[in-house]
């Protein structure tokens, strides 16, 4: 009974603080009503508070998103400030860390990936959220409808339908012979059951068998690798979700295997990978930044539609390739945005 108390406690204060960020912005949308149309000097008259919550520190674009932010005119220590507050790749802290966000009363809290939206919408109905780079939010009942979202948050997707078949497809252009393709993934991560899916559904026409390899940690990558080789596997494809932090150890440790790797990031190709093809995250998080500065002009969450990728970003790495005794077709050297050599 106690336990219960102090829930029903902690769910009036979160509560409480909602309503006071509420009080709190309409309050300064009144007195900065120039900021509606676009005035720098209202901006400046105000400062307005961003959290970010994120799973890890490397899940997210520090960098370009300031830089957006700055272009609409906001400056940190003028009138923005930014508060990251990260899991440290420990998923099990987000709730609670996410309850002290939302205590905190900020304008906008922008929430990274599915683990930290699922919190954030946990903590709060009322502060508006912005949901950064997930899989599909319908899927994963994140809004009901990507037009007219209708609640308290919108976002920005990363993770087309059939975006993993299509990674498949272009690791096989280099290596055609790639039969059996083991996918890397996090075990506690909801949007790996989507890319399976599509997998599945797309391994008749690939020509593909596949078998999925659970990682948490580096251990658990290492020994993965191990029974992938053991299963006689031709290929690694690194899924999308948790495990951003593992990404350059992925392509790294493949590539010493002889497996040809296909990743996620540009950096993870650079650290020893064969290639990555994904969303371009830089352009993800410049809309991100877009969002937020509508919401904090006044538009709501629920009028704002929730954004999906229109832009890829293929890179290949020639030495990695040559490496591995493989040779990268001109058609597809023609279409990466980068050719590592």
């Amino acid at each position: 009974m106690l336990f219960l108390r102090h829930a029903e406690i902690a769910k009036k204060i979160c509560t409480f603080s909602d309503e006071a960020a509420m009080r709190r912005r309409d309050f300064l949308n009144l007195a900065g009503g120039a900021l509606v149309g676009g005035s720098t000097s209202a901006l400046a008259q105000q400062v307005y508070r961003v959290a970010i919550l994120t799973p890890s520190q490397t899940q997210w674009q520090p960098r370009t998103f300031r830089d957006a932010l700055q272009e609409f005119g906001y400056r940190e220590g003028v009138n923005l400030k930014i508060d990251v507050v990260s899991g440290e790749n420990e998923l099990g802290r987000l709730p609670k860390l996410a309850e002290g966000v939302v205590a905190t009363g900020p304008d906008v809290i922008v929430a990274v990936n599915t683990p930290g939206t699922r919190a954030a919408m946990s903590a709060t109905s009322i502060i508006p959220i912005v949901s950064a780079v997930v899989a599909d939010p319908i899927f994963l009942g994140i809004v009901t409808n990507i037009a007219k979202p209708g609640g308290n948050v919108t976002g920005v997707a990363n993770l087309g339908a059939d975006i993993t078949s299509k990674r498949i497809a272009l690791l096989k252009e280099i290596v055609p012979s790639a039969e059996r393709i083991a996918l890397f993934m996090h075990p506690d991560e909801p949007i790996t059951t989507l890319q399976i899916q599509d997998v599945e559904r797309s391994s008749a026409a690939l020509d593909i068998k596949s078998k999925a390899f659970p990682m948490r940690t580096l251990e658990d990558l290492q020994q993965g690798l191990q029974q992938a080789i053991q299963w006689k596997a031709h290929a690694v494809v690194r899924l999308a979700g948790q495990g951003f932090a593992l990404g350059t150890e992925t392509g790294r440790l493949a590539t010493e295997n002889n497996l040809p790797s296909m990743l996620l990031q540009r950096r993870d190709v650079e650290a020893g990978g064969l290639m990555s093809y994904f969303a371009d995250h830089q352009e993800l998080w410049r809309r991100i930044a877009a969002q937020v500065n509508r919401i904090l002009k006044g538009t709501s969450p629920r009028e704002l539609p929730f954004e999906l990728p229109t832009r890829f970003e293929l890179t290949v790495n020639l030495k990695v390739g040559k490496t591995l005794g493989l040779t990268v077709p001109p058609t597809l050297l023609a279409r990466a945005d980068e050719v590592i050599e």
